[in-house]
């Protein structure tokens, strides 16, 4: 799933991604940081630019949309997560989610720019 993911960043199609509070505040607006692919290899630098809190339920299309992992509507966004989030530790509409903005700031190793 990481080298799907990272793909979508480098690609310039992933410019979001969300996470449940209760596994903490993982960044911070300005914070730069090493995207790795599955291998655990440096790929890529990216950029907070905004982050908030707000329950699944009210998570807007525009989120989702930018989260870049093809969804066509909200409802698969929200099918999809809900899915992921009752694996990783449980479920619930009203859960409270970390959604982070970033910007992909270089590309590193194979591939990047020069």
């Amino acid at each position: 799933m990481a080298d799907r993911l990272l793909g979508f960043v480098l690609a310039g199609a992933k410019t979001a991604t969300c996470w449940s509070i209760a596994d903490g505040q993982q960044t911070h607006v300005g914070k730069r940081m090493v995207a790795k692919d599955g291998a655990g290899t440096p790929r890529a630098v990216i950029e907070t630019v905004s982050l908030e809190q707000m329950r699944f339920c009210d998570v807007p299309w525009s989120f989702a949309e930018a989260e870049g992992e093809g969804d066509v509507c909200l409802e698969d966004w929200r099918d999809g997560h809900e899915a992921y989030f009752t694996r990783n530790g449980g479920f619930s509409p009203d859960m409270m989610l970390w959604c982070e903005r970033f910007r992909l700031i270089e590309t590193i190793g194979e591939g990047a720019e020069q």
